[in-house]
């Protein structure tokens, strides 16, 4: 009688990378979580961040990659089970997602608790040199980005003033605003800040899901606004 062997060591550890390297190709979500993920451990290593709050932030991690690759294998396995709409498939998928939602939401408050003190307290100097400038310099930000942007355009002959192009003006306007925000705000600073960084990127993310823009014309924008408001304020601040 022919005994069925069971995949060796080896051969178990080359499935789950399989399996890995398959999320990775497929899930843009799973790509922008991994790269997410390799941001954080970088900053964590640069502004070295303590031991239990890089094991904090390692299972934080963990928890959101673990979370997206049973996601992905819930929404494989109801799409291989049913051919046709049914209500409890949809439930498996949305629930599947919600955990999904719930891991990302803990990831971010740990990764708030362990950078909040330590980016505030390193760049505390820095931007309170620049913190009482006037706040008309941030309309002058402003109109300086739009500026760029409509020359920028103008040179590379593509998109309009308000829509397509390099660089998209939206993603340029909103950095700029997150970047007067960070120096004008005295009073938590930090958490102003990532609010308003949130905000920023939710408005890059519509120019690219919308495909007005591609994702490197948003990035080139959000450099542009961010970059321009920056040495703005500290070039004329006083």
């Amino acid at each position: 009688m022919n005994v069925v062997r069971g995949p060796s060591l080896l051969e178990s550890f080359n499935y789950a990378f399989e399996g890995i390297i398959h999320v990775l190709r497929t899930q843009r979500n799973m790509r922008i979580h991994f790269l997410l993920a390799v941001a954080v451990l970088v900053a964590a290593l640069t502004l070295g961040v303590e031991k239990l709050e890089l094991v904090a932030l390692l299972l934080a991690i963990a928890f959101v990659l673990i979370a997206e690759m049973l996601n992905t294998a819930i929404e494989g396995a109801v799409d291989v089970s049913t051919t046709t709409f049914d209500p409890n498939a949809k439930l498996a998928k949305d629930i599947a997602a919600g955990a999904v939602l719930i891991a990302t939401v803990n990831a971010v408050a740990v990764g708030y608790l362990v950078f909040s003190e330590v980016v505030q307290d390193r760049s505390s100097r820095l931007l309170d040199r620049i913190a009482n400038a006037p706040a008309k310099l941030t309309l002058i930000a402003l109109v300086l980005t739009l500026i760029l942007v409509i020359a920028t355009k103008a040179l590379t002959g593509k998109g309009t003033p308000l829509r397509g192009g390099v660089p998209s003006g939206h993603a340029a306007a909103a950095f700029a605003g997150w970047m007067a925000v960070t120096l004008i705000v005295d009073s938590q600073r930090f958490l102003v800040s990532s609010l308003a960084f949130i905000l920023a990127l939710l408005v890059a993310q519509t120019r690219v899901e919308s495909g007005i823009h591609s994702a490197l014309e948003v990035f080139y924008g959000a450099m542009l606004g961010a970059l321009t408001t920056l040495v703005v304020f500290q070039v004329f601040a006083t």
